[in-house]
This record gives structure tokens, C-alpha cells and sequence, in this order.
């Protein structure tokens, strides 16, 4: 059996934490694609092919978590030289597909159950093509499939409100036949072409669907990424000590904590898990970190910080401060007395800036706490205030005492401007 991942996006949504293919980015210690391919494997996957993009990041990154042949299986990897679509990244594999394959987004990290159940339905139906179908109550913001009964007839990408096929949208999870490449050549290439070519499928041969109940884990836009940290925690996370951490006497630590190697906690320091910290942290005097904080290698939280619902990729260093429901990037520095603001004053729902091809929408988090998105290598000055929502750029300085109520570009030195300061003796 043999599974495509496709991992060559651009992650434009995901912005500021694009740098990379979003799949890298890290939960307890591996980046979210070693998830999924671990997934792939206890369902009995074990020829993977991974689509990336021209920089070969996956690849790069993924090298050292990988060891195939000593897992028992083997990952190759194709190149998707330009963002042309879903279509055109699977067909870059084509050449290493034997016979019947899945194709997924890299974060279905319950894959094992759900391609069980789709092999299960082909082997049921005689049908080669399986798709994976869940309600929906907004049905105009997805591709929907007409249906009889469990077969599919039509698919109607974003149909307009009140001429709906159905409720049922389709997942990016599939199970496709290798003859399946002869359809897609025969549509018209366009960033819609998988879509055209399913619909060519279901017009001359048996299509089915597999309806679940079970919400997957959707990461469209960077906020997303709490429900995947704690989706991962919930299933993944083990309590453990490592034997080379050095921990003070009178450390609180409650709950679910793994605690990795050659880290060192300070005196009254109180962890509440389900937590994670990795290898070489530092947690200083009276900090407080708790409830699913995610903390990659190298992490430094200074004194009497608090820290709740967060997630720090590597090498973050902080000082003092209140860091809530925050996401911050590999290398961010944070001045002492930096806060970031996670809910409104009108305990109101978030909304979020996002740039989407470089144009700014307002978007609906479904969020009543979220602090800050920061990119990676960012600094902030002492006593900086970061309102709820705001989404900050990498490498971007933000002067002392600044009040950031909007979004920082990447690279970008923001400072607040003072007025009516006399100058002069006091």
C-alpha cells in the first residue's frame, strides 16, 4: 500500500509562521508531518511518497526523524516546482505509484483509522475510488458531493447559498486507483483540475463515499495550531522526568509534564500539565507554566513569567511577563515585561487579520482567547503590550513600551511614538 503526502503549498495562510511548509513546525519535539507518517504506518502504509516544494524543505528537515529502512519502511520525495494545485502535486508521483494509492494533507494524524474504513468500503463496494465525506453547516465554503446514497454523483466546488447538492463536504483524504492519472490528463490544468478530474471519474465510473462523524484536524490558518497541539498532547503526551534534569527542591509539578533532557528548573516553579518541555529549558524562579504549553528545545522562561496555552518553537528566550494562548516562532526574544493580551475587554469573539496573497481579510477565529502569532527571530523591547489577535511578523523589532494593536509585517522595526513628553530636568 502506498500513500502521497502533499507538502509542497506555500502555507499562505499561515503566515507569520510560513517560513517553512507549516508541517514542520514542531509539537513535543517532531515536526507535525512525523505525525501523520507514523499514522500511515500503523495502518499498514509503508511505501510514502512526500510532495515539497522547490526548497526540498521537508526533506532536509525530515531526514533525521525518517530512518526508513530500520522502521520497516521507505519515504521518497518528489518536487512540485510551482504552486499549480492539488492535481499537479499528485501527479508529480506518478511515476512511483504501483497500484492503488491515498493521497492526504500532511496533519491527519488519525490516519490509521480512517484508511482502514476507506480500504474496508472498496473492498465492499468494488469501487477503486473512495472518497471521505463530514457534514457541514456552511456548506457554501466547501467543495460539496451530489450523492445517491453513498455514491457519488457530482461535485460542486463552493456552490452559492440555498443550491447546495448537500451537506456533505469533501475531506482531503483519498483513496484513488493508478488509472486515475489518465483522468486527470484529460481535464483542463488549473488550480481546480483535481476537482474537474474526480467529476470525470464519478460521470464514468463507480464512485463511493465514506461518511464520518469524527472532525479532522484542520490547519488553514496559524491559530489552528492549538487544536492540533492539543489534539497531539491528548494522545501522544507521557509523563516523564528525564534523569539529567536538574530541578529545584520545592518545584511544583502537577498533571501530565514530560520534562526532557539537561533541563533546569528554579526554585518555586510551578508546572501544571498536560504540559511539554524539551531538551536544555531553562524555567526560572516563581514562573508558572501550564495547561498544554508546548515548549521545544532550548526554551528559556524567565523569572516569574507566566505562561498558559502557548506554543514556543525553538530557542524562545522571555524575561518577566504574562504570555497566554500565544504562538511564538524559533528565536523570538521577549523583553522583560512583555504581556500579550488574550481576551477583549467585551470577553467578545477575536477576529484575526490575515494576509492571503498579500491582501488583508478579516477572519472569524471562533476564538474568546488568543493572544499573539509571532514569526520567527522577532524582539521585543521591555514592557511591550500585544492586544489579542495581533499577528507579528519574523525578524521584526518592536521598541520598548510599544502598544501593538495591528499587524507587523515581516521585517519590520515598530516603535510607539510618545507625545507630550517634556524633556529637560526633573
Amino acid at each position: 500500500m502506498q500513500a502521497v503526502i502533499l507538502a509542497a503549498g506555500e502555507s499562505s495562510r499561515f503566515w507569520p509562521l510560513n517560513q517553512r511548509h507549516k508541517s514542520l513546525l514542531k509539537i513535543m519535539g517532531r515536526p507535525l508531518i512525523w505525525y501523520t507518517i507514523e499514522s500511515l504506518e500503523k495502518a499498514g502504509v509503508k511505501d510514502i511518497i512526500i510532495v515539497q516544494g522547490p526548497q526540498k524543505d521537508v526533506e532536509e528537515e525530515f531526514r533525521c526523524y525518517a530512518a526508513g529502512s530500520r522502521r520497516g519502511f521507505k519515504i521518497r520525495y518528489v518536487v512540485q516546482s510551482e504552486p499549480k494545485g492539488m492535481g499537479s502535486a499528485i501527479l508529480q508521483a506518478e511515476n512511483l505509484i504501483k497500484g492503488p494509492f491515498f493521497v492526504l494533507d500532511p496533519y491527519h494524524f488519525e490516519a490509521e483509522e480512517i484508511l482502514t474504513e476507506m480500504i474496508d468500503k472498496s473492498q465492499k463496494t468494488k469501487s477503486n475510488l473512495i472518497l471521505l465525506g463530514r457534514e457541514t453547516n456552511k456548506p457554501w465554503n466547501y467543495g460539496l458531493l451530489k450523492l445517491d446514497k453513498d455514491k457519488a454523483i457530482d461535485l460542486i466546488e463552493k456552490p452559492e447559498r440555498g443550491k447546495e447538492p448537500s451537506n456533505i463536504r469533501i475531506v482531503g483524504v483519498y483513496f484513488l486507483p493508478k488509472d486515475f492519472f489518465g483522468y486527470y490528463k484529460r481535464v483542463k490544468e488549473c488550480m481546480y483540475a483535481l476537482e474537474d478530474a474526480l467529476k470525470l471519474y464519478m460521470e464514468e465510473k463507480d464512485t463511493r463515499v465514506l461518511i464520518i462523524e469524527k472532525e479532522t484536524p484542520s490547519l488553514k490558518y496559524p491559530w489552528h495550531l492549538f487544536k492540533t497541539n492539543n489534539l497531539l498532547m491528548d494522545k501522544y503526551l507521557e509523563a516523564q522526568i528525564s534523569k539529567t534534569a536538574k530541578i529545584a527542591k520545592n518545584v511544583v509539578i502537577e498533571g501530565d509534564v514530560y520534562i526532557g533532557e539537561n533541563v533546569r528548573i528554579f526554585e518555586n516553579a510551578v508546572i501544571k500539565g498536560p504540559c511539554y518541555i524539551g531538551d536544555s529549558c531553562v524555567i526560572g524562579n516563581n514562573s508558572l507554566i501550564r495547561e498544554y504549553t508546548n515548549l521545544e528545545n532550548k526554551v528559556l522562561i524567565g523569572a516569574s513569567a507566566e505562561v498558559t496555552r502557548c506554543i514556543f518553537q525553538e530557542d524562545v528566550h522571555t524575561h518577566s511577563g504574562y504570555f497566554g494562548d500565544s504562538i511564538f516562532g524559533k528565536g523570538c526574544r521577549l523583553g522583560a515585561g512583555t504581556i500579550t493580551a488574550n481576551v477583549r475587554i467585551d470577553r467578545g469573539e477575536i477576529l484575526a487579520k490575515s494576509k492571503i496573497k498579500n491582501q488583508i481579510s478579516k477572519i472569524n477565529t471562533g476564538l474568546d482567547s488568543l493572544g499573539i502569532i509571532m514569526g520567527e527571530n522577532s524582539k521585543t523591547g521591555i514592557n511591550c503590550s500585544l492586544m489579542p489577535g495581533v499577528l507579528i511578523g519574523s525578524n521584526c523589532n518592536i521598541g520598548p513600551n510599544s502598544v501593538v494593536f495591528e499587524n507587523i509585517e515581516d521585517n519590520t522595526t515598530f516603535y510607539t511614538e510618545f507625545k507630550g513628553i517634556k524633556k529637560g530636568n526633573v
